[in-house]
């Protein structure tokens, strides 16, 4: 294979992967406030079960 066409090749996957990482990178940040309704979702059962659950009886 001649250089110039093993360079030309080798930049085409170069491009290629360099648009798959962005196309992941931009998967990953759409995915970002599903984690923050998450841990608010979690920490409003939470919440809930300590409204919820009787009170231990004070010792006199």
């Amino acid at each position: 294979m001649r250089p110039e066409t093993h360079l030309a090749l080798h930049q085409l996957r170069a491009a290629d992967l360099r648009a798959e990482a962005d196309a992941h990178r931009l998967a990953v940040e759409a995915r970002r406030p599903y984690a923050i309704r998450t841990r608010l979702g979690w920490t409003l059962v939470e919440v809930g079960l300590r409204l919820a659950s009787p009170r231990p009886a004070l010792a006199h």
